[in-house]
């Protein structure tokens, strides 16, 4: 199985969701990722981790 994991920044909010930024690369593997805020709670994260694994 392969995997890849990368970072987001957060970018900004908008009415519903978070908004964030893949970092460190030129060719980004997902760009902009959006999320809702009622997964985090009251406070935006700075950063979030995804991971994709496939086969």
């Amino acid at each position: 199985m392969n995997k890849k994991e990368m970072e987001f920044e957060f970018e900004r909010a908008t009415k519903n969701t978070y908004r964030f930024q893949e970092k460190g690369t030129e060719n980004p593997v997902i760009g902009a990722l959006y999320v809702q805020k009622s997964v985090f709670g009251s406070k935006e994260p700075k950063t979030v981790k995804v991971t994709v694994e496939w086969e």
